[in-house]
């Protein structure tokens, strides 16, 4: 099963470690990961699926037809019957996993070698989505260096503008590099083949940024109606080529932000902001302060929500609860961290990705081992039933026969789009 990659990136000192810790600190257990092959800049991240786990579906049945107790006060997984493999599950609150890539290295100069320069470069290309963590209080300049906080609006307000520039920049400077290498061999197919063997080739320089023929066409038109007198594309100097490479880039990298230290920032500082992205505010070091706190067990905190429990005072001193008291108020003032939320809207809204529960009992929506929904697939809306089988395992996809609704008990064939929250039974030759 591939799981989903969301790099994160950003330039010094605007907190985007205290991002990367703050996802990856979850009290789930991850069984059958070797995690020795996770390289040191991944982490694993948990997000709430957006529907209850289908194990709520369970419990109302046994509950109706006297098989099971109603939840108790004190249990601690609240009614949860799942038996996650990787996650976990309270409260019908289902959690899965994505890889979360704390990409190190963006620097001026990055796409002509500085820095981490190529390495950073293909840490990017490999993720499937970009969360650029931006300093919203404009304490810090390009470079990262403290610059103070209480900055007024407008020059905070310019700094975020430039941090986003600037990644937009060097990817626009890496793309524009790939195409003039090789532009002269580009131009030749077009004039062959016309304005498709352009875009062919431009595909084929970018296959490995993750472009299709579909985006690639999209950019390439949406640069066509902005420009004039372009001429001949064997007449296009750098200039023009680095128009293109824009273009490309707005496709090929959408890039959501994180505004960081919002609870410091000025209140219209993301006024007027523009990215090609999402904006989300979030306050990262108090979402890792509460993710810390709870795992020590002296608060009950749900990463998303905008207020926390204590479990018990009288085992705090004072400077603990001074601290977990201004971050309680800080966590209602701006109505969460913003942290979950960030990952949320990208993975569910941006990537259009849902979660699926594949089965082996669809009468009691078990393993081979009894386990009651143990898996849950973060897939691409709309996947269908023998797509689902390749990611479950590939002899089910090659030796697919029919799946089954769980809910319906319904047979469906392989083209059967499969909708948030299916629970599928797949019959495949052995």
């Amino acid at each position: 099963m591939d799981w989903v990659r969301i790099g994160l990136v950003g330039k010094p000192n605007v907190g985007k470690s205290t991002f990367f810790s703050a996802a990856t600190l979850a009290k789930v257990d991850i069984a059958n990961y070797p995690f020795c092959t996770i390289e040191p800049n991944v982490g694993v991240a948990f997000v709430a699926a957006r529907l209850d786990c289908p194990c709520k579906d369970i419990r109302v049945k046994l509950e109706a037809e006297g098989r099971i107790e109603a939840v108790k006060e004190d249990d601690p997984r609240k009614g949860s019957l799942c038996e996650p493999r990787t996650g976990s599950c309270v409260g019908h609150r289902r959690l899965v996993p994505c890889f979360l890539v704390d990409i190190a290295g963006l620097v001026p100069g990055a796409s002509e070698g500085r820095g981490r320069g190529n390495a950073f470069l293909a840490d990017l290309a490999n993720c499937n989505a970009l969360i650029q963590v931006v300093d919203a209080a404009g304490s810090t300049d390009l470079e990262g260096n403290p610059q103070g906080l209480n900055q007024p609006s407008e020059l905070a307000r310019a700094r975020v503008n430039e941090e986003i520039e600037f990644l937009g920049h060097e990817l626009d400077a890496w793309i524009a590099g790939l195409l003039l290498d090789g532009w002269s061999r580009g131009v030749r197919r077009v004039q062959a083949e016309g304005d498709k063997g352009l875009v062919s080739f431009i595909h084929e320089r970018l296959t490995g940024l993750g472009a299709t023929l579909q985006s690639v066409s999209l950019a390439y038109d949406a640069f066509f109606s902005e420009q004039s007198d372009l001429g001949s594309p064997w007449d296009w100097n750098s200039d023009v080529i680095a128009a293109l490479a824009v273009h490309l880039r707005t496709a090929l990298f959408p890039i959501h932000i994180a505004a960081n230290k919002f609870d410091v920032a000025p209140n219209d500082v993301l006024d007027g902001v523009a990215a090609n992205g999402v904006i989300i505010p979030c306050m990262a070091d108090v979402e890792l302060g509460l993710r810390r706190a709870d795992a020590a067990n002296l608060i009950a905190y749900v990463p998303g929500e905008n207020d926390f429990q204590f479990s018990d005072q009288s085992s705090l001193n004072e400077a603990q609860m001074k601290a977990l008291n201004h971050m309680k108020e800080r966590l209602k003032t701006n109505q969460g961290t913003g942290v979950a939320r960030v990952l949320d809207t990208v993975l569910f809204d941006e990537l259009d990705h849902i979660v699926v529960y594949p089965v082996q009992d669809e009468a009691r929506w078990t393993d081979g081992d009894g386990k009651v929904l143990p898996d849950a697939f973060v897939v691409p809306s709309g996947i269908q039933a023998k797509a689902l089988a390749f990611k479950v395992h590939t002899d089910l996809g090659n030796g697919f026969i029919r799946g089954v609704d769980g809910r319906s008990r319904r047979v469906v064939g392989s083209d059967h789009e499969l909708q948030d929250g299916d629970v599928l039974k797949i019959h495949a030759k052995s």
